[in-house]
């Protein structure tokens, strides 16, 4: 037990440490607004894509064999969405706050939190193997946060064409996916390694992506509104927090998942609640205070609870 406690205890505490320093900064004024949102850009669109292609195509995974763990992906983010929709349309009335609520369940902060604690607990296998699973259930997360979005419409010209022409143009301009997409076909054209100073490029782009990321993680954390949760919002993160580790438990278990892709299922799934739901809320006309209060409180309980679970799954031998 104490080697799983140990174990636990390495995979996140890094990441919160990055992320306290994050808050640290903000708090001494040396982490400004500007700042994170130019750094969260450079991030999201230089960086993680750097990570993400040079994981895949350096790996010697084989793909193939993660058809399994990616099909639990799927099903557990449509139990997590379904069983949200239902809960929401029973008990709560309000329809900016419904779609707020579902999106706050079902979506996980992946790229960020769930990468960077699968490369702590697995290195580069792990991170080879997340970044696949990453790629293609961040195309459903898209796809279902528009549809739940949308029980709120901002203007006339809001249409169900429009809504999946944003959800066509988002997947097809997303640097992640695109990213992805590249390696996978470099891989497939069976092409040379990549090497010299291209890789070395590479390799310090992507050495950036995490670290950075957490930091402005924590610096846009708001005590305030942690502090201060509606009954609603402390729904929401019960759900994400508490309900959906336990789902990805049953369906991993239930494909027969263990070792790292058992791993990678429960550590994706169990992340907290993923920063793009606020800035989705917000342009969709949803209730962004309800999505900044979900936010705020299951990125940092939530760490506490990935934690824990984990130390469970390493002294039962399933991860």
């Amino acid at each position: 037990m104490i080697e799983a406690i140990v174990f636990a205890i390495t995979i996140v505490l890094p990441n919160l440490a990055l992320m306290w320093l994050g808050f640290f900064m903000q708090r001494r004024g040396e982490a400004s607004q500007a700042f994170i949102d130019q750094s969260s850009n450079f991030v999201f669109n230089y960086c993680l894509p750097c990570l993400l292609f040079f994981s895949v195509v350096d790996s010697e995974v084989d793909y193939g064999k993660q058809i399994t763990l990616i099909v639990a992906g799927i099903l557990v983010t449509f139990i997590l969405f379904i069983g949200a929709e239902v809960y929401a349309k029973r008990f709560v009335s309000r329809p900016a706050d419904q779609g707020v609520f579902v999106q706050g369940i079902f979506r996980s902060n992946m790229a960020i939190i769930g990468l960077a604690t699968v490369a702590n607990a697995y290195g580069e296998r792990g991170l080879s193997i997340g970044a696949v699973y990453m790629g293609v259930v961040t195309i459903l997360f898209n796809i279902l946060a528009v549809i739940t979005l949308s029980r709120v419409s901002k203007s006339v010209d809001d249409t169900w064409i429009s809504r999946s022409t944003m959800i066509v143009k988002k997947l097809f301009t997303n640097p992640l996916i695109i990213a992805l997409l590249a390696a996978f076909a470099y891989k497939a054209l069976m092409l040379p390694p990549l090497t010299g100073v291209i890789h070395t490029t590479g390799d310090l782009l992507a050495a950036v992506a995490l670290p950075l990321a957490l930091i402005c993680a924590g610096a846009s954390i708001d005590l305030k509104s942690m502090l201060h949760p509606s009954g609603l919002s402390m729904q929401a993160s019960i759900g994400r927090i508490v309900i959906a580790p336990i789902v990805a438990i049953a369906v991993g278990l239930g494909f027969g998942l263990t070792g790292v892709h058992m791993g990678v299922l429960f550590l994706m799934a169990a992340s907290p609640t993923a920063a793009a739901s606020y800035v989705m809320a917000k342009a969709m006309g949803g209730n962004d205070v309800l999505a900044a209060n979900i936010l705020a409180f299951t990125t940092v309980v939530g760490m506490l609870g990935m934690a824990i679970g984990a130390a469970m799954l390493r002294a039962l031998g399933l991860i």
